[in-house]
């Protein structure tokens, strides 16, 4: 398969609005008007979905998203910036892991970052996207997580679900009883208990605002549903993988929303 060459740039951590992360930065660096999605993904009538592959003795790497993304330039641009950076990570920490192994006599064995961006949903005004990805660094196992992205297109900004409401701790506290409820039932479908004993690290019910947060739509207007993605270790061992809790979007979730998108959401109750 044919390799990809991407700037070296480092993963980034996070975002911040007093310092420009290392995506913004990456952004900021690719040439303006650029179609999204590389060279490999040249405009024509209107925006192909990005899928990039890249399968080496070094590294395995995926990044792909789909039209719905591709069609919106500046998402188009992030996303770009964001899978350059993250190739760019893997490919150092697998060079300096291999320099290790041959420098210690022992095997060396790729690393991987595989990581796919789904729709959610397309409403007038929101594109939600879901990812699941699936990360390799040469330890005993690989490991399972998600992200998150929400397209205003009102604003032409990229959001986190949690956004939307007026804070963390208020959307923590309108879902989290219904929440809790849905992992213990989750759990129990895997015939698992809830680890309800004293001293237990997964005793507590976590906040939901911690989590990853996917928003949708049943009628493509309005967002009535959410689901919400726990990664392995966040409320069981390993051996019992990740979880997928769906949620209705209630009454209480829609009092707690900020105002500026109160009519975006419908409750089912």
């Amino acid at each position: 398969m044919t390799a990809i060459i991407l700037p070296m740039l480092l993963l980034a951590a996070g975002c911040s609005q007093d310092e420009p992360t290392k995506v913004d930065k990456a952004v900021a660096a690719l040439v303006p008007g650029a179609p999204p999605g590389g060279s490999e993904a040249a405009l024509a009538n209107g925006a192909p979905a990005s899928d990039i592959r890249e399968k080496n003795d070094l590294i395995e790497f995926a990044y792909a998203y789909p039209a719905e993304a591709a069609q919106i330039p500046e998402l188009a641009r992030f996303l770009d910036a964001d899978r350059q950076v993250k190739h760019s990570a893997l490919v150092a920490a697998a060079e300096r892991d291999r320099a290790a192994s041959a420098k210690g006599g022992f095997p060396y064995h790729a690393h991987s970052h595989l990581q796919k961006w789904l729709l959610v949903t397309n409403t007038p005004r929101f594109l939600s996207l879901s990812a699941e990805i699936g990360t390799y660094a040469g330890g005993a196992h690989g490991m399972t997580s998600f992200d998150t992205l929400l397209w205003d297109r009102n604003k032409g900004a990229r959001l986190k679900p949690v956004d939307l409401f007026s804070s963390p701790e208020a959307f923590d506290a309108a879902i989290r009883e219904d929440f809790c409820d849905r992992i213990k039932q989750a759990k129990a479908a895997k015939g698992i208990q809830t680890a309800d004993e004293p001293g237990s690290p997964f005793a507590e019910c976590p906040p939901v605002s911690a989590q990853t947060v996917w928003v949708g739509s049943s009628d493509g207007r309005y967002l009535d549903r959410m689901t919400i993605a726990i990664a392995p270790y966040e409320i069981g061992p390993f051996a019992e993988g990740s979880y997928k809790i769906n949620m209705p979007i209630t009454s209480a979730l829609v009092r707690v929303v900020k105002p500026e998108f109160a009519r975006d959401f419908l409750p089912v109750n």
